[in-house]
C-alpha cells in the first residue's frame, strides 16, 4: 500500500491512525499541500479531486479519507472501526461525519487561503473563523456524546471511525489556539486515544514529512 498525504492534514491523519491501528505497513508519499504539490506535477495525475489524502492499494485508487478507513476496515477486520450492529454504526458514522462533515470542510487549507487571498481576510479575521466553527461544532459533537452512555472512547471501549476524526481535529485546533473548555467527554475520548502507541505513531511529528 502506498499512503499519499501531508503530514499536517486532518483527513490523512484519520487515515494514518486508521492504518497504524490495524497495524498495516504501507509506505509514506509526501505531498506538500501548502507548496502546492497536490495540484500540479505527477500527484495531479493521480488524484482526480487534486486533495489528499489517496490511498494505492491492489492496482486501485481511493480517496476521500471516510471512504479509504471503510474500505480498510473491510479489507482488514481487526481491530474494527465499526460496531457489529446497525445502531452502534449508525452512531459512529454520525459522530465521524460531524467532524469530517461539518468542521473541516470550513476549516481545511484551501478555505482559509481563499479567505486571505480573495476575501482579504487578516489573519486574526482568518483565525476568528476557524476557531469560531471548531467551537461550534465541538459543541455539537460532544452534545452527541452525551445521548450515549459513558465510555472510554467516543463510542464503547475501544476506538473506531470516530476516535480516527476527533484527533486529528484537536490537534489542528490547537495550532489555532481553540478553545476546547467545557467538552469533557470530547476531551476524555482524545486522552484515552493519546494513551495508545497507534495514535501516538500516526501523529503529525512523526511523519517523514514533519516540519517545526
Amino acid at each position: 500500500m502506498k499512503l499519499h498525504n501531508y503530514f499536517r492534514s486532518s483527513s490523512s491523519f484519520r487515515v494514518r491512525i486508521a492504518l497504524s491501528l490495524k497495524g498495516l505497513d504501507y509506505e509514506y508519499v509526501p505531498v506538500h499541500i501548502a507548496r502546492g504539490e497536490h495540484r500540479t506535477g505527477p500527484y495531479a495525475t493521480l488524484s482526480a479531486d487534486k486533495l489528499v489524502p489517496l490511498l494505492e492499494d491492489e492496482g486501485e485508487r481511493f480517496s476521500q479519507s471516510m471512504a479509504i478507513i471503510e474500505y480498510l476496515d473491510e479489507t482488514h477486520p481487526e481491530p474494527p472501526l465499526l460496531p457489529s450492529d446497525p445502531v452502534g454504526r449508525a452512531h459512529v458514522r454520525a459522530l465521524a461525519q460531524s467532524i469530517a462533515c461539518e468542521i473541516h470542510p470550513l476549516n481545511n487549507l484551501r478555505v482559509l487561503k481563499y479567505l486571505v487571498k480573495d476575501l482579504k481576510l487578516d489573519d486574526e479575521a482568518k483565525n476568528a473563523w476557524y476557531r469560531h466553527w471548531v467551537r461550534d461544532g465541538m459543541e455539537a459533537f460532544e452534545r452527541q456524546l452525551a445521548l450515549h452512555p459513558g465510555s472510554t472512547f467516543c463510542y464503547g471501549d475501544t476506538p473506531t471511525l470516530a476516535d480516527c476524526c476527533l484527533v486529528p481535529q484537536i490537534f489542528n485546533g490547537r495550532r489555532f489556539d481553540c478553545d476546547f473548555s467545557g467538552l469533557p467527554r470530547s476531551m476524555a475520548a482524545f486522552d484515552a486515544c493519546m494513551q495508545l502507541e497507534a495514535f501516538q505513531r500516526a501523529q503529525p511529528s512523526q511523519s517523514p514529512d514533519a516540519e517545526a
